[in-house]
């Protein structure tokens, strides 16, 4: 299956894009869920309440809503519903066997909102999140790198069906799950036919490394070797902690970069300190040091940073 004229051209807008401007992301699916209080019900029963991923079966018309009001707010890319849309995270719910579908839909969804977004002079994308699974083969055991391998390729290949495009592998915790990664996507590229675009944001925790251990320089090393579109960072911790080591990637990097922070640190009850003001306030500083080409949020976050603040050069 080769790339069609849409998807190139799509493609080519892309790579003009980050060449012009900041290219700004979405912020946070799980935030927005939250406030939509979703019962049981939505998620399609008692046994699957908590699967976001399969409300693009349940609750298609939810989905269209986000990703509608990151656009309205001035996102240029948003991220599919699919941070754990590969087989080995929904065994978790039984629907393994669904994953590939799921993963599909949720890209048509995504596609869907960004068509409706897009205008002759601003086309709009869409990026497949592919999150670091339940399992960590340097962390927590329990999986094979073949094994992560084949769940990734069959979350790839939906997300490609369905439209994505740029796959994302995100929230990256270990430099082992991230190479099983990039084989699997490279795997589906060479049966789809055509280069896949391929995002890579890693997670450094507050002690200043991954959960097994790199350092953004050890990260960076440890994928310089791919063809990727950007490194970056997302989730863990707000801007001000990622200020050392989104320097340090912007300076070994080849690549564009990218940096979507939480909101701040979420305090005993839970709730994110930063707010849409304070949170582009450091965002702009790593503009204006020129390190970032992609930029938006991650846990926490919600359209009023985009909307409320012109982070970013769109």
């Amino acid at each position: 299956m080769a790339l069609d004229d849409a998807q190139r051209i799509r493609r080519q807008a892309l790579e003009d894009a980050l060449a012009s401007r900041i290219l700004v992301l979405d912020g946070a699916m799980g935030t927005m869920l939250q406030q939509r209080d979703l019962t049981a019900a939505d998620f399609g029963g008692a046994a699957l309440e908590g699967c976001n991923e399969n409300l693009v079966i349940t609750r298609p018309d939810v989905l269209l809503d986000i990703h509608g009001a990151y656009f309205a707010a001035g996102a240029d890319m948003v991220e599919t519903d699919t941070f754990g849309s590969m087989p080995l995270v929904l065994a978790e719910y039984g629907l393994a066997d669904r994953a590939g579908d799921i993963s599909e839909r949720a890209a048509q969804l995504a596609r869907q909102a960004a068509d409706e977004a897009a205008t002759p002079g601003r086309p709009r994308f869409v990026a497949g999140s592919m999150g670091p699974t339940t399992k960590a083969i340097s962390v927590s055991g329990g999986v094979t790198f073949p094994e992560l391998v084949e769940t990734y390729a069959v979350q790839a290949r939906g997300l490609r069906r369905g439209g994505v495009d740029v796959l994302l592998l995100e929230t990256c915790n270990d430099a082992r799950s991230v190479k099983a990664g990039l084989i699997a996507i490279e795997r589906v590229a060479k049966e789809m036919g055509g280069h896949i675009p391929v995002m890579v944001s890693g997670t450094i925790e507050q002690m200043g490394t991954m959960l097994a251990g790199q350092t953004a320089e050890a990260f960076w090393a440890s994928v310089s070797h791919a063809p990727l579109l950007s490194l970056g960072l997302n989730c863990a911790t707000g801007p001000d902690l990622m200020t050392d080591h989104i320097r340090s990637i912007h300076e070994l990097a080849t690549t564009y970069v990218s940096c979507y922070p939480n909101a701040g640190l979420p305090d005993d009850e839970g709730k994110y300190g930063e707010t849409p003001e304070s949170l582009a306030a450091h965002l702009e500083r790593f503009i204006h040091n020129g390190w970032l080409n992609i930029v938006g949020g991650c846990c926490g976050t919600r359209p009023g940073l985009f909307l409320r603040n012109r982070i970013g050069g769109g």
